[in-house]
Parts: C-alpha cells; structure tokens; sequence
C-alpha cells in the first residue's frame, strides 16, 4: 500500500487539535496548502486511508466535515488525522471535535459560531463500568427464589 501522505506538515502550514469521543482520541492537523488531501492514519496498523472510504457512512463524513461547513471554510484546508482506541463512530466524531480546535487555532474568531453549533463541548459520555454480581453496567443476573 503507498502511502498516501507526501508532505511535511510544520507550525507554518498547519494548525492542531486533539479530539476525543467515548474511547476514541484523534490527532487532528488542519493543512493550509494540500486542500484536496483528506488522510486518516491507523495508529494500530499503521495504515493510511483517504477519509471518506474510512468512515465509510455518509452521515459520519458530512458529520467530520461539520466544522468546515459552520465557519464557512469548505474546499481551504486539507486534513490529516492520527487515530486510536473506539470505533468508526466515535473515531469520526474526535476527528470532527479536533478540526474544530484546530480551526479555532487558525482564527479565534470563528469561538461564536463553533459554539453555537456545539462543536466546542466534549462529550462526555462514557461507557458505563460493569459491576460484581451482575450481568453488566445495569443487567443483572436471574434471580431464583429456590
């Protein structure tokens, strides 16, 4: 497989964010010159992928892309992400909460609008820890009376 990212990315043609979401954490780099590039890197496999045919779902992609959409700057910045832990869901939506740190590393100015939308709060919902003497977080095992 070739790997797909062909460019440096440094403090001059990029900004940073960090996304988490349930178990997921992403790396995210907004990339002023390469706009058409749009690279998610694996961090267990080691494997590059474009993001589209990562996320695989339409909703997850136009969801990744949300922060672009709300600041009004689709087609100016390229993105590459580091991902680990969780799923495709949760990875996608670390990778939406980075872009939108990273966006407001670029301009401060767009705090209201990312704000109103919610793509400043973390979400905070975690999986609920399974206890002793039941099946799971809330199930519990059978009860007999004999």
């Amino acid at each position: 497989m070739n790997k797909l990212k062909d460019f440096r990315i440094t403090p001059e043609n990029s900004h940073y964010g960090t996304g988490r979401r349930k178990e997921a954490i992403a790396r995210v780099w907004i990339l002023k010159d390469n706009t058409d590039k749009f690279i998610v890197k694996v961090k267990e496999t080691g494997k590059e992928y474009d993001l589209r045919d990562y996320v695989q779902r339409e909703t997850l992609y136009q969801k990744v892309m949300l922060p672009f959409k709300v600041t009004g700057t689709e087609g100016k910045f390229g993105i590459f992400a580091t991902v680990e832990g969780g799923g495709i869901s949760g990875q996608a939506e670390a990778i939406m909460y980075g872009i939108a740190k990273a966006l407001l590393g670029y301009n401060p100015d767009f705090r209201p609008s990312l704000k109103k939308a919610g793509l400043l709060t973390r979400d905070a919902r975690e999986k609920e820890r399974k206890k002793y003497a039941q099946m799971g977080a809330r199930a519990k095992y059978r009860w007999s009376k004999r």
